[in-house]
């Protein structure tokens, strides 16, 4: 019979070897104009992770793709950029900063084309973008290291594990600077963008505190007590107008 910390570990790690990984695949078609817009492809990224951008650029006559890979800082800085993809290009940068990673495509058109023509120019993009412990080719580590097929899982469970851990620590660390915001003079008006949804709100008024917490706190023992005494109240003041009406003893 194993012992029950052991079967307890062999659990999670079939779970985890079972886990479907997460993949950020995408195919859509890119309208080609004369001076094109950008056409971009967000995906969360944490600071000094991997990413490997793989685009497979259909084919199209009279039209010439360029790719950059930008970042979601303010001043949107250039990682990679490349001119006239050709049928499939593999790209990989770093992340510098903590934030969001965009794939941007031009599709410009080249030759001398009626508007008739020009208006239907696209062509068909296959993206497929791998962040962290999925941009890793651990086939090749595995060769390199000489590694078993159960060491090479163990190490891919080792690079997820790593991204859990920092993606843990990012949160706390953001809650723990939130916290500590000077709740006296309220926060300015400000755009902050959403990793997981890749969306904008706006955060306005006072940050949440300790002091507020506090607060809240008492306030909803406050309500649970009044609710409560209400209750006891309203059981007295009934049982004695059945007495008075004499419906009970």
């Amino acid at each position: 019979m194993p012992s029950l910390p052991r079967l307890l570990l062999s659990t999670a790690l079939l779970l985890l070897l079972s886990s479907p990984t997460p993949t950020h695949a995408i195919k859509f078609s890119l309208e080609a104009y004369r001076y094109p817009p950008s056409k971009c492809i967000w995906n969360a990224a944490h600071a000094n992770a991997l990413v490997i951008v793989t685009a497979n650029v259909g084919p199209g006559a009279d039209q010439r793709v360029d790719i950059e890979i930008v970042d979601s800082s303010p001043k949107r800085n250039v990682l990679l950029s490349k001119k006239a993809l050709k049928s499939e290009s593999r790209l990989a940068v770093t992340m510098q900063s903590e934030g969001e990673v965009g794939v941007c495509f031009k599709n410009h058109i080249t030759g001398n084309v009626s508007p008739e023509v020009a208006s239907k120019l696209e062509r068909v993009i296959d993206l497929d973008v791998d962040i962290g412990a999925d941009a890793v080719d651990y086939n090749a580590i595995a060769n390199q290291e000489s590694l078993s097929g159960l060491e090479t899982e163990m190490r891919k469970l080792e690079g997820i594990v790593k991204e859990i851990v920092d993606e843990l620590g990012y949160l706390k660390a953001r809650e723990e600077r939130f916290t500590k915001t000077n709740s006296a003079s309220p926060a300015p008006k400000r755009p902050f963008r959403l990793l997981v949804s890749r969306r904008t709100c706006w955060l306005t008024g006072t940050p949440t505190t300790a002091s507020t917490n506090e607060r809240v706190q008492k306030f909803a023992w406050f309500t649970l007590c009044s609710l409560t005494g209400l209750g006891v109240w309203q059981i007295f003041h009934l049982r004695a107008f059945f007495k008075r009406k004499y419906l009970i003893d």
